[in-house]
C-alpha cells in the first residue's frame, strides 16, 4: 500500500514538471507548434519592414516606404498560380476589406497582396488576378518585388515560409499581417478568422483618431 502511494506520488510529480516544462517551453502554451512558436517570435520582435522595391498591376515601380507613408498596411503574401489555399486568403482579405470603414480606406490604411513567384506574376497576371477579388489597385494594391535578394530579406523578417516544389508550385504558410504606421510589423492574424482580423484593424484604426 506504502509503494503504491509512494508510486503515484513520483506520478503526479513528474507529470508537474513536465507540465511546467511544456510551459515554460511553449511561453505558456501559445507555441506549442513550430507555425505557431514562429508567429510569436516574431510578434515578440516586431520586426521593421526592410526595404524592398514594389512593381503593381499598373507597373508602376516605388518603395515599401514611398507607398505606405503614414499608413498601416493590411498584407498578405500569394502567388496567383496556387489553386489551394491563396485564392481563399485573397477572398478573406477582400471581406476584411468590406468590413473596413470607408473613411479610413485609403487615407489611414492600405490593403497589399504581394507575390512571391515575381517571374511568372507580372504586371499584366497581377492585373488580371485582382479583378476577381475586386481590388481596385489603389487602396488594394497587388505588386511583386523582383529583387530576389530583398524578396527572401522580406519573407523571412515576416516569418514567411516559402517551398518551391519543383514543379511551379510552393508550400507556405499563410496569414494576415498588419504593419504599422512606422513600418513595425503589429500583428500577425488567422487568415481565417475574418471578422477578428477586422475587428483588430478597426480597433487600431480608432484609436488612432482619438
Amino acid at each position: 500500500m506504502i509503494k503504491n502511494k509512494h508510486n503515484t506520488i513520483a506520478l503526479i510529480t513528474v507529470l508537474i514538471f513536465g507540465l511546467v516544462l511544456f510551459y515554460t517551453g511553449t511561453d505558456g502554451f501559445r507555441a506549442f507548434t513550430a507555425e505557431s512558436a514562429r508567429t510569436y517570435d516574431i510578434l515578440q520582435n516586431k520586426p521593421q519592414f526592410p526595404a524592398v522595391t514594389l512593381e503593381d498591376s499598373k507597373e508602376r515601380v516605388y518603395t515599401f516606404d514611398e507607398l505606405a507613408k503614414d499608413k498601416y498596411v493590411f498584407l498578405t503574401f500569394m502567388y496567383t498560380s496556387c489553386t489551394t489555399v491563396c485564392p481563399q486568403l485573397e477572398m478573406n482579405m477582400a471581406d476584411v476589406y468590406e468590413q473596413i470603414p470607408p473613411e479610413y480606406i485609403g487615407e489611414d490604411i492600405l490593403f497589399l497582396s504581394i507575390s512571391f513567384d515575381p517571374e511568372r506574376d507580372d504586371p499584366e497576371t497581377l492585373r488580371k488576378y485582382r479583378f476577381y477579388f475586386n481590388s481596385d489597385g489603389e487602396t488594394w494594391r497587388m505588386a511583386r518585388i523582383n529583387d530576389k535578394e530583398e524578396l527572401n530579406t522580406l519573407l523571412e523578417k515576416l516569418g514567411v515560409i516559402v517551398i518551391p516544389d519543383g514543379n511551379g508550385n510552393f508550400t507556405h504558410n499563410s496569414a494576415f499581417y498588419f504593419i504599422g504606421k512606422t513600418g513595425h510589423l503589429l500583428n500577425v492574424m488567422d487568415y481565417t478568422k475574418i471578422d477578428a482580423a477586422a475587428d483588430t484593424v478597426i480597433t487600431t484604426l480608432k484609436k488612432e483618431g482619438e
